[in-house]
């Protein structure tokens, strides 16, 4: 059975393209694309691809939770077997992430559990940070905070600036996200008791690296 994906964005989406280039179809479709942004540029690249697509302007809304009901509404009328968070700039409610909880995934520009939240290229760069890099995680009610799947490093070289460490982490990005949607989509990558696991093994605090998997 395929794996129905949705991918929720806010803007460029440029790891969606990534998605949409790099999905396995044996495992898995895109069956929407979803934005809180109605002139959000991922949405010409998903009806480029095909694929369909969803907005729901959070503004016309009183409230994150009436927004977020509706968002679970609709998202429920395509039955999504994974949601991925792919730049969607909204802090999710609790009820959302219980509503899918073992089917929200997210990509946070830090090694976490590192500089959670905004800014995280320029956190590093003032830290002095010799490294820097990308998470692919589980989502739970803690901001940036559920179990990691797979993390990848870049070196801070001499120089760098918020831009050229954003550039270079963006291209991690775009392989990590890729890989851990179709681990998910074969069946391999589950939230089992809270952990994030493959094969059904649990993984350790740092994830999995991916040249570890086969």
């Amino acid at each position: 059975m395929v794996c129905r994906i949705v991918v929720l964005i806010s803007g460029s989406g440029s790891n969606l393209q990534a998605l949409i280039d790099k999905l396995d179809r044996q495992y898995g479709e895109i069956v929407a694309v979803l934005s809180n942004r109605p002139d959000a540029y991922g949405l010409e690249r998903a009806r480029r691809a095909g694929i369909n697509t969803l907005v729901l302007d959070h503004k016309d809304y009183a409230d994150r939770e009436s927004f977020e009901r509706a968002m679970i509404a609709r998202l429920d009328e395509v039955a999504p077997d994974l949601l991925i968070l792919a730049g969607f700039m909204r802090i999710l409610t609790t009820e959302f992430v219980s509503h899918f909880q073992g089917r929200l995934l997210n990509i946070h520009p830090s090694l976490l559990p590192k500089y959670k939240g905004l800014h995280t290229h320029k956190r590093a760069l003032e830290a002095g940070d010799s490294e820097h890099g990308a998470t692919v995680h589980f989502v739970t009610e803690e901001l940036d905070g559920g179990p990691l799947v797979v993390q990848a490093r870049v070196p801070v070289i001499p120089g760098d600036t918020p831009e050229s460490l954003a550039e270079r982490v963006q291209h991690q990005e775009h392989v990590l996200y890729p890989l851990t949607m179709n681990l998910f989509a074969s069946g391999r990558l589950r939230l089992i008791d809270g952990r994030a696991c493959l094969d059904n093994k649990p993984l350790g605090a740092s994830g999995i690296e991916p040249e570890r998997i086969d």
